[in-house]
């Protein structure tokens, strides 16, 4: 179809295309090259088919937070694919003149009526976008317009050129690309029938040029743009975090070059894919209960500000100028927006490339603390009691043992043969609310006839708000003690009716076992065989089981309904969902009341990631902004599982003037549903 010159000219477009394409993919995997090592290469084929999974059946974009937006981008997905393929029939067919993938054959014909019918998708997705963003205008898109009217246009113009000239291709042709249905409609309806055969050869050679600048022009962009993510998306799906989302890994303290991300170079390989694969839909800022209370925290923005910052400072990096490199507080992040974030995982839960920003937050806090000494003037206080007194309340370690005497509960060193260990906790030895939570599990773990013990005056802050406040060495220091003390023992299993203990029981203490030389290998086996165990799944378990002898839900004076808020620990970081359903039903029956954000997407109570020791100094509450949906829920009865949600939710409801809701941990309301003989 094309002449000599124009093949070349065609050769010339296809390499330039290439170069254009390539150059800022390769700069980047420079860029990626010079950060810090992390290790993502386990389980390589379960990684491989959770890829393709997520991407080629779109379970990345259909999500149930946006299914609009979901379907919109499906539509686009699939035509993109048929697009991509009828590029290289293009460019065949400009040097085999009549060249059709598949040929005239069952695939070849289906192939002509898919892209026909993948035309009239793409431009419905890209007008639904197009709308959606420069009509509706959401939050959550105030990024890339510019970007975005690009892409829509490029998109736009590769579709009909494309249908350009297939309607010219088939008035010359009329026996080929034979279920076309639709261009050849247009061609029907749209050419004259008195049109010559050289004008059409010489539209259909127009058509064929437009077309090819059209789509070659849009792959060119593509990497200079937020749409890079079309290629670095899957790639970071394909090393997204297998580990639970609320593990944090250990600082090697001994070792360790720097404490967390001063400079951009301290953050590993994948936090900048992470900043890579953004496509700016900004899901994540939509659930982050910072930004939607009026904090300056986006998620959105702490990934793309780091992605600009990346390729600003591309050359420093490259050429390993880390002398060179700003700090990133303040050029890049500022310190209020770092302090801000609650850890509660949504925006990474959102998310439709699984990128981690809760890591770049605390990476920057570590640096902050250990390595600059600077952070919120009221956590002074809370690092000080902690690392003198093994509490956020500054008293005494013997408080706890004379909890224990008077829960009626012997400690490990007075029944070393107990089965479980009960974690009390800060919560459950010092806070008189969290006292009546710890009451109602010794109620029900004597009541299900179960061996266990309390550690007393051994026990010492498990370290979670340290950690994630910062400062690693405090939370080390904490945990040492407790791991002595758990591989001194014999336990079964350790039970605890703290969220943020769970998971640092599961899920960070044995992470950090292997940078812990104080430790033999043999404490660090036996500390191994002990299996944690939340009471979510402990009183779940024992109403199935039915140990537990349970007053009926119908029975008079019972409260009938209740709602139910989900901690961010034990639901997104732990998948605890189900359980503190289940016990609910047996309890009040059918009496679950769920909220507008519950379960997966619960909301935040505002304390986690060591909030619940700080003051928040921007927007609205956190907890003010749940405590609404509960009020609106019209449930006087909340059901909790969490201390710190506990005392944020009763404290919220309080300041609105909401005192007839009562909030409960569901140990109480499992309690309070005993008989008082078991069997």
């Amino acid at each position: 179809m094309l002449t000599l010159v124009e093949k070349i000219v065609l050769a010339v477009l296809v390499m330039s295309t290439f170069v254009l394409f390539f150059y800022p993919v390769v700069r980047r995997v420079l860029i990626l090259a010079r950060l810090q090592p992390e290790a993502r290469f386990d389980s390589l084929l379960g990684r491989f088919f959770y890829t393709v999974s997520r991407v080629f059946l779109q379970l990345c974009t259909l999500k149930n937070e946006r299914p609009w937006t979901g379907a919109a981008h499906v539509l686009i997905f699939y035509g993109a694919l048929a697009f991509d393929t009828m590029t290289v029939n293009h460019v065949i067919e400009g040097y085999v003149d009549g060249f059709y993938l598949f040929g005239q054959s069952w695939p070849g014909r289906l192939f002509s009526a898919s892209v026909d019918l993948f035309s009239l998708t793409v431009l419905a997705g890209v007008v639904f976008f197009a709308v959606r963003r420069f009509l509706v205008k959401p939050r959550a898109y105030d990024t890339g317009a510019g970007d975005s009217a690009l892409i829509y246009l490029f998109i736009f113009l590769a579709v009909t050129t494309f249908l350009l000239f297939n309607m010219f291709s088939l008035a010359l042709h009329p026996g080929g690309r034979t279920w076309a249905v639709l261009s050849r409609f247009l061609a029907g309806k749209l050419l004259p029938e008195s049109i010559s055969v050289s004008a059409l050869k010489q539209n259909l050679k127009l058509a064929y040029w437009l077309h090819a600048l059209a789509v070659f022009s849009f792959i060119s962009y593509v990497p200079h743009s937020k749409y890079f993510h079309l290629f670095a998306g899957p790639v970071n799906l394909f090393f997204r975090k297998r580990r639970s989302p609320g593990q944090m890994l250990p600082l090697d303290l001994e070792t360790a070059e720097n404490f967390g991300a001063e400079k951009v170079v301290d953050f590993s390989w994948k936090d900048g894919l992470d900043a890579m694969a953004c496509v700016e839909c900004g899901r994540c800022q939509d659930v982050c209960p910072a930004f939607q209370s009026g904090q300056i925290l986006s998620p959105k923005m702490v990934i793309l500000n780091l992605e600009k910052h990346l390729l600003a400072e591309h050359k420093n990096i490259i050429r390993n100028g880390r002398e060179k490199l700003p700090a990133l507080v303040p050029r890049v992040f500022s310190e209020e927006e770092i302090w801000a974030c609650t850890t509660c995982g949504a925006c990474l839960h959102v998310c439709p490339f699984d990128i981690e920003h809760p890591d770049k937050l605390l990476s920057l806090r570590q640096n902050l603390v250990l390595a600059q000494g600077r952070f919120p003037a009221e956590l002074r206080g809370f690092f000080h009691n902690l690392e003198t007194y093994g509490n956020p309340w500054g008293l005494p370690p013997a408080k706890r043992a004379e909890v224990a005497s008077e829960l009626g509960v012997k400690t490990l060193a007075e029944n070393p043969q107990a089965e479980y260990l009960l974690w009390l906790g800060c919560f459950g030895s010092f806070d008189d609310r969290g006292r009546k939570i710890a009451e109602a599990m010794v109620r029900i773990m004597k009541a299900a006839a179960l061996s266990f013990a309390v550690l007393g005056a051994e026990e010492r802050c498990c370290g979670d708000s340290a950690r994630r406040l910062g400062n690693e060495y405090l939370f080390q220091t904490l945990a040492l003690n407790n791991l002595k003390v758990l591989a001194s023992y014999n336990p079964k299993g350790l039970i605890t009716f703290c969220p943020h203990g769970y998971n640092v029981f599961k899920n960070d203490y044995p992470a950090l076992l292997p940078v812990l030389d104080a430790l033999s290998q043999e404490e660090k086996t036996k500390i191994k065989s002990i299996r944690v165990i939340s009471h979510l799944e402990l009183l779940a378990d024992l109403i199935g089981r039915k140990r537990l002898a349970l007053i009926k839900p119908e029975n008079e004076g019972r409260v009938s309904f209740c709602t139910i808020h989900d901690s961010c620990y034990y639901g997104r970081h732990n998948g605890l969902l189900d359980q503190p359903r289940q016990i609910l039903r047996a309890v009040l029956g059918g009496g679950l009341r769920e909220l507008r954000n519950s379960g997966e997407h619960s909301f935040c109570c505002g304390a986690g990631g060591g909030l619940m020791w700080t003051e928040q100094k921007a927007g609205k509450r956190v907890n003010h902004v749940r405590c609404k949906e509960i009020i609106e829920s019209g449930s006087r009865l909340v059901a909790t599982s969490c201390p710190f949600c506990l005392t944020m939710l009763q404290d919220g409801l309080g300041d609105k003037g909401a005192d007839e809701f009562r909030v409960l941990d569901l140990a109480e309301i499992v309690s309070a549903a005993l008989r008082e003989t078991q069997p």
